[in-house]
């Protein structure tokens, strides 16, 4: 493996536990050479800047010498098959369960055989049996100086347990911790499959046309410009533009969306995408490395590397946690028999082996990550990505949410909404001598009436063409006067009419100096823009505030009809960064603004924003590079559904955080008072790790 500067992705396998993920995960942040480094224990994944990897990857064989590290590129972490070594794991579980209930039901009569010989070697061997690899990564720990480790405390636990003659405890709860990891594999495999399904989108394949013939070649190697054939059934193996062909396409991978799309001659088309119906010539606009399918790869990848607080503080209090159980285990094995004359080291050592038993902070140091990268799993399978945990936070405290206008909140393209005649004319003479007027004009407006349209420009028709600036145009259209402009030209040439404020972009039209009516031409408003303003008003504390470039008419209706709180119009790019400061500085610091664009000039904005969000399908790639979060539909009613998810995932964090604090130091309270036996420390141990693993799962629905 080479060196490198940049951030690589690895696999790691035979890691035993989250903590010794967190452990190893320290460390090598120590290192000099290290820029950054991120373990995922539940996807059995390492995210490292460095200077030297090769330095690091050798730290890593001193730190755990029985790791493996892969490239990315020498194995996939997510193709292992597990289900060879589930089957191996449950005979051993079942042979030991044999054992250890014929020794149970047996148990009186092996005790009375010469020197309990016969007891000893049936719980002795399941005792083994189970339990051999925890006492030798025990062993193997404690050489290496690592003495507050789960399996040091187990093998301590039960080691003692077999001292004080409590064997069946002692192989009860290495049977039971071995169950514990069994049911515990069994789920991070359910994680692991979830997130395989997120980033199973790389297409295997392009059909690269070349001199009239159709090469199968990996996507990486086709350049932009070439042409490429998408047939039926084929995944979309890089974004482009439609040459030939018609079809229906199926977005879900990407949008989260169930509804096929309908593409054809001049569409875009995104990789990733599964064309169901019909054959698509493709000329390529990005290569693979640029195109979406590896942006949304890399998005949800390197999303673990980027911490929420609540993950850094449970590494931290993992730190101070295990020793400290340790310390009042040993205190209550010895103090109570020292200093009161009732009290035996039997009964308080066991006392503090089933204290030691509940001690591991497995239950959230596993879970909590899982948590959150189920919620950035569970957001990407309906189109939304976020790009860390960290985000996820942010999104559940935001109490200001703040959308561009244009591509936002519109359709981000100007086209007529309206045709009102005036005065005895007709629609069809107004587009008519309107178009016509409009014909040599490039102005978004005049184009917006060319199309509307339906009939035949006639360059000939017009003459004495003459275009005001901030008015409008006088043309002469089959030798009838035309007047096309805003209200201002109309009281400027004396022209009666009967409405002068709109409140909307309007075409005033006018025949031989008789008013015929106007034009309404308009961004048209997004169809779930009134979705995402309403929803965001039911959580009942968010605000929602409108920045535009846009004139104070437009602004206006935009803001009015969609019920949006507030709007300031007119703003140049550097005045949307000046009024978004202002509306951050008039929030409370434990809260959060986000700002939705989609342009170029949103991209200053975005990244001045607590929580940046950008329009992903047809938004600039500055502003989905500056963003945090990325909506690949475009819809804004997918930020009320960020912020849902966001909070359902906090809410997760937090009750695995409650639940496994409660328990286990219940659990500890109760086995320093006598009344919890090794039995229940099993419980509060195990149970509590695969209550919240489970719960964490939740989040990937």
């Amino acid at each position: 493996m080479s060196n490198t500067t940049e951030m690589k992705k690895f696999t790691i396998e035979n890691l035993d536990c989250a903590d010794c993920a967190v452990k190893l995960e320290k460390q090598l942040a120590q290192l000099d050479t290290v820029r950054s480094v991120a373990i995922n224990f539940a996807t059995s994944t390492m995210h490292i800047d460095a200077a030297r990897i090769d330095d690091v990857l050798e730290r890593i064989k001193d730190i755990e010498p029985d790791v493996r590290i892969a490239d990315e590129s020498e194995k996939d972490s997510y193709s292992e098959d597990t289900s060879f070594l589930n089957k191996r794991e449950l005979i051993r579980i079942g042979a030991v369960l044999l054992i250890f209930m014929g020794g149970l039901i047996f148990k009186e009569r092996l005790r009375s055989t010469p020197f309990s010989f016969a007891e000893y070697a049936v719980f002795l061997t399941a005792y083994l049996i189970s339990g051999w690899e925890v006492l030798y990564k025990a062993a193997r720990n404690l050489l290496r100086g690592k003495i507050f480790d789960e399996h040091i405390l187990m093998s301590v636990a039960t080691i003692g347990a077999i001292i004080i003659n409590a064997l069946p405890e002692a192989v009860g709860v290495m049977l039971f911790f071995k169950i514990g990891e069994y049911f515990e594999q069994l789920a991070l495999t359910r994680s692991r499959r979830s997130i395989k399904s997120l980033l199973a989108l790389k297409p295997a394949y392009a059909n690269l046309e070349k001199n009239g013939r159709h090469e199968r070649v990996e996507p990486e190697q086709v350049e932009v410009g070439d042409t490429i054939l998408i047939k039926p059934g084929e995944r979309v193996p890089l974004d482009g533009v439609v040459l030939t062909g018609t079809a229906q396409v199926d977005t879900s991978a990407l949008t989260g969306e169930s509804i096929p799309r309908k593409v054809s001659e001049g569409k875009k088309i995104l990789s990733g995408m599964i064309v169901t119906t019909g054959s698509l010539r493709v000329a390529v606009t990005n290569a693979y490395k640029d195109s979406s399918v590896s942006k949304i790869m890399n998005l949800v990848e390197y999303a673990v590397s980027k911490k929420a607080e609540t993950e850094k503080f449970i590494t931290t209090f993992a730190k101070y946690y295990t020793p400290a159980i340790g310390a009042l285990a040993l205190g209550v094995a010895i103090l109570p028999p020292l200093l009161l004359s009732a009290a035996s080291f039997q009964e308080w050592i066991y006392r503090a082996l089933v204290i030691l038993v509940v001690a591991c902070p497995c239950a959230l140091v596993i879970s909590i990550p899982l948590g959150y990268f189920g919620g950035i799993g569970g957001a990407s399978k309906r189109g939304i990505l976020i790009k860390g945990s960290n985000y996820i936070d942010g999104l559940s405290k935001v109490k200001k949410v703040v959308f561009d206008k244009t591509g936002t909140l519109t359709e981000g393209t100007f086209r007529v909404l309206e045709v009102v005649p005036k005065n005895g004319y007709s629609r069809k003479d107004i587009l008519h001598y309107a178009a016509h007027a409009e014909s040599h004009s490039n102005h978004p407006i005049a184009q917006s009436i060319q199309e509307a349209f339906e009939g035949t420009i006639e360059s000939a028709a017009v003459s004495a063409y003459h275009e005001i600036p901030g008015y409008g145009i006088k043309a002469e259209v089959n030798n009838r006067s035309i007047f096309v402009g805003n209200d201002r030209l109309l009281h400027d040439e004396n022209i009666d009419h009967d409405i002068c404020d709109l409140k909307r972009t309007a075409a005033y039209v006018v025949i031989d100096r008789v008013y015929a009516g106007y034009i309404i031409i308009g961004d048209e408003i997004k169809h779930d823009a009134q979705r995402a303003i309403d929803e965001l008003k039911d959580f009942g504390d968010i605000e929602t505030v409108m920045l535009t470039g846009d004139n104070e008419q437009v602004a206006g209706y935009v803001a009015d009809h969609l019920g949006i709180d507030a709007y300031h119009a007119e703003l140049l790019p550097e005045d949307k960064v000046q009024k978004l400061i202002e509306i951050k500085s008039s929030l409370n610091k434990r809260y959060k603004v986000a700002f939705v664009g989609d342009g170029i000039n949103d991209a200053p904005v975005i990244a001045q924003s607590d929580i940046g969000i950008a329009m992903g399908t047809f938004g600039s790639d500055i502003a989905i590079d500056s963003a945090d979060v990325v909506l690949m539909t475009d819809s804004p009613s997918k930020i009320p559904e960020a912020i849902r998810i966001s909070k359902k995932t906090r809410r997760i964090v937090y009750q695995n955080i409650i639940i496994a604090l409660a328990i286990k130091l219940v659990f500890v309270a109760l086995g320093v008072a006598g009344i919890a036996d090794m039995w229940e420390a099993v419980f509060g141990d195990v149970g509590v790790t695969l209550i919240a693993i489970f719960n964490a799962l939740r989040v990937l629905r």
